[in-house]
């Protein structure tokens, strides 16, 4: 068993049966690159912690910068500066880039990103890692011939937060190519631009969602993308856990594979837990074009990485069909009623304080079948907000059935921002198990038995210090669902696509898939 390894075939038929598995990265995220923080050869190790596959994204350009603007002297410096950095070290940066890859495990692309106000912000990523040249380009049209003169097929670029109202960074789907970018990038550590009212809202300076910038309007004006979630972190932590990840479909662990799944848009977007979603009707997946047709069915099938409050099938921008597994259960694997999902968190303590924990975690009785690591960066986007917090790269590891696992944790620096360390275990419980923890020292003993009846915590030491916390323990029909759901005659223009949420407030949606 490898930690992040990928779910067994009974927990993915449908999957399987098409010849496909869900692989998870992070294609836009930032480091000391360029005007991020965080070493960049550090942001690779931590993104090999938790992800298949990673594009660490420079700061490029900035075509329409208001550089005679003196309230915005400040922000213009530093992307200036960090242009200049970028290209210094480009050229360079692809041996970094070659020597993290790792064969079958983790695939690594290049990439940077254009900011546009009239046109909204642009992530590129390059399919080699060959030492190809910047390509810059002032809007979508120019950038997808000047791309395609110089790579080809090679090179595919992806609207980001595209909440923004347009003419501030966000998306303008007027000039929206989908030759050049097959998904556009919905949810990212900037918040949720779905449809205009989320409870992921945008926080960030640069302003709030307007509803013509977000992927219901660019599906009912009738653009054809799929989505994706990336961190858009700014402190060398790609994968940093809460702040968005996306998901692709593919056959193998393989880089032309993954670049293929990006393509054909079988991708997903997450907010965090590494959760497998699969759409697919007669065959066809999330991110699909199909003929219409006098009568078909939706097939879901879903693996959550907690409790799942609801699935929702959204058509043509509606709510068309709501799942509740507490009300219709049907687990994936009704054969394994002792599976369960174990998640420990670990940090809280004294505000502007940090900890570093050490620990490990063993079952008596029982089997851990898989390690999801749920590591967070630092809560820094701008490098006027202050410095990297230089925390250590985390480690995590298998050893004799007994997983170890160290991590730097912050405070929560508010009421309503988690800055939590954790680590979840899939495993087989036998009745009568027991969980034994080594946390900083201290031995912790605990009966399964009371996990199934709700959460344990505990602190380090006396109020105010860090504190764990061992979530409730779910049964299967809470966390897998799969099922089939008549559609009726599909028209040409329609849309479809899955939205998960668990009760954690993780979320999930497939790509659409387009009747046309």
């Amino acid at each position: 068993m490898t930690i992040n390894a990928p779910l067994p075939e009974r927990l993915r038929p449908q999957a399987a049966a098409l010849g496909l598995r869900t692989f998870y990265g992070d294609i836009h995220n930032h480091s000391d690159l360029s005007y991020g923080h965080g070493p960049f050869p550090d942001a690779l190790s931590k993104a090999a912690l938790q992800l298949d596959f990673v594009s660490v994204t420079g700061h490029a350009h900035w075509p329409d910068m208001p550089v005679d603007e003196p309230e915005v002297a400040h922000i213009v410096d530093f992307h200036v500066k960090g242009f200049a950095k970028l290209r210094a070290a480009w050229s360079g940066h692809y041996e970094t880039l070659r020597a993290a890859e790792q064969a079958g495990r983790f695939a690594v692309f290049a990439g940077y990103e254009i900011h546009s106000n009239a046109h909204g912000d642009y992530t590129i990523v390059l399919a080699d890692l060959d030492g190809g040249p910047l390509v810059l380009a002032d809007d979508p049209t120019r950038l997808n011939a000047a791309l395609a003169d110089c790579y080809g097929d090679r090179a595919l670029a992806f609207p980001h937060h595209i909440g923004y109202r347009t003419g501030a960074r966000g998306i303008n789907w007027s000039s929206f190519e989908p030759a050049l970018s097959p998904f556009v990038e919905m949810i990212s550590m900037h918040g949720c631009a779905e449809r205009s009212e989320t409870d992921r809202v945008y926080l960030h300076s640069m302003g709030p969602v307007d509803g013509h910038s977000t992927m219901a309007h660019g599906l009912a004006q009738g653009h054809v993308f799929g989505i994706v979630g990336n961190t858009d972190h700014h402190s060398g932590f790609p994968g940093s856990y809460g702040h968005g990840r996306m998901a692709l479909l593919a056959p193998e662990h393989d880089r032309e594979a993954f670049w293929s799944a990006m393509r054909a848009r079988r991708t997903n977007a997450l907010t965090g837990d590494r959760v497998h979603l699969l759409a697919a009707i007669d065959g066809s997946v999330q991110g699909s074009m199909i003929a219409p047709r006098d009568a078909a069915e939706l097939r879901i099938e879903a693996v959550a990485g907690g409790a799942i409050d609801h699935i929702d099938v959204v058509r043509n921008g509606r709510l068309f069909h709501r799942v509740s597994p507490a009300l219709a259960p049907a687990p994936v694997d009704p054969e394994s009623p002792e599976e369960t999902l174990i998640f420990l968190e670990m940090g809280w303590g004294a505000r502007g304080t940090c900890h570093h924990w050490e620990g490990s975690l063993r079952i008596e009785g029982g089997e851990i079948g898989g390690v999801e690591p749920r590591f967070r960066g630092p809560e820094i986007v701008s490098p006027l907000e202050g410095a990297d917090s230089g925390h250590p790269v985390p480690e995590i590891g298998m050893e004799a059935g007994k997983l170890r696992f160290a991590v730097t944790a912050e405070a929560n620096p508010n009421n309503t921002t988690p800055a939590m360390q954790g680590v979840m275990v899939r495993a087989r419980l036998e009745e009568g198990a027991t969980l034994h923890l080594r946390l900083c020292g201290q031995d912790i003993s605990i009966p399964a038995a009371r996990l199934y009846e709700g959460a344990k915590s505990g602190n380090l030491g006396l109020i105010d210090s860090p504190a764990w916390r061992l979530h409730q323990l779910p049964r299967p029909e809470a966390w897998q669902w799969q099922g089939a759901l008549p559609l009726g005659a599909l028209a040409a223009g329609e849309t479809i696509y899955l939205r998960l949420r668990q009760e954690s407030g993780q979320m999930a949606w497939t790509s659409p898939i387009f009747v046309r």
